[in-house]
């Protein structure tokens, strides 16, 4: 199985970033399944839910999130309905949605898929690894899984990806829109990446318009920041997993959209 995982997407040049190239990864690289994290997807910060269907249609499976997967109020009653948008497992207890599910390839495949948010720089949450060990017991019997830790330190993620290492097949962080180069398979079979990074405008300050981040940081002023535009990089992962769940290799992807 190959599945693929695309780092945060930024706003409108997000979208059509993926609506442009999606499709034809999805054939160049033979891929099963297909994985995202969506929380900047409304404008740059949040989810609503005509952005969710047009990452849907466009050929993702999965939509995963994180810390701003609240900033718009429609997105809980969208949630409830659309079980494949996934909100970070840890939240509290009486969240609405779901943090994690089983799904299945086109082939009919299991998959699992996890989505983890972290303490480290963050707003309290539950316990990141205390969560999993509950998650991976209720998801008992699927081989496949794979956690998407979306946190601002790099040591969380990494020590996240050394505690699942061999229990399940792939950790790879996302949150910072800054693509690592660390990829490579932990013991027992766990792809591991530090960070995803983004699907957004290269021009850019994390996707943000550069001159509006660099305004804040010299007045301190409070600033809105509005998406930048222009040629988007699409950033990803794409990892190899055997039939017993244990994966084999994993890549970095970045592909180059013009004026996206």
């Amino acid at each position: 199985m190959k599945i693929l995982f695309l780092g945060d997407v930024v706003g409108k040049p997000g979208r059509l970033a993926i609506r442009s190239v999606l499709p034809s990864l999805i054939h160049r690289e033979q891929l099963d399944f297909v994985i995202a994290n969506c929380e900047n997807v409304s404008g740059g910060a949040g989810v609503d839910p005509d952005s969710c269907r047009e990452l849907l249609a466009a050929g993702v499976d999965v939509l995963t999130s994180g810390n701003h997967i609240w900033r718009r109020k429609e997105i809980v009653g969208y949630m409830e309905q659309e079980k494949r948008l996934l909100r970070p497992s840890n939240f509290p207890p009486g969240t609405p949605g779901r943090g994690y599910a089983r799904f299945a390839t086109a082939g009919g495949v299991p998959i699992g898929v996890v989505n983890l948010i972290g303490r480290v720089f963050m707003d309290s949450v539950d316990c990141p690894f205390r969560a999993t060990e509950r998650i991976l017991a209720e998801m008992g019997g699927v081989a496949t899984v794979f956690v998407d830790m979306h946190c601002e330190a790099t040591s969380e993620k990494g020590a996240m990806g050394w505690f699942l290492a061999g229990k399940v097949s792939a950790v790879v962080g996302s949150h910072t829109h800054v693509q690592t180069a660390d990829q490579r398979v932990l013991p027992g079979g766990t792809a591991f990446m530090t960070d995803a990074g983004m699907c957004g405008p290269i021009d850019s300050v994390i996707g943000v318009k550069h001159e509006l981040v660099v305004q804040r940081f010299l007045t301190h002023m409070p600033t809105k920041f509005e998406v930048a535009t222009g040629t988007t990089l699409l950033q990803g992962a794409v990892i190899t997993v055997g039939d017993d769940g244990r994966a084999t290799d994993i890549q970095r992807i970045q592909e180059r959209v013009e004026r996206a």
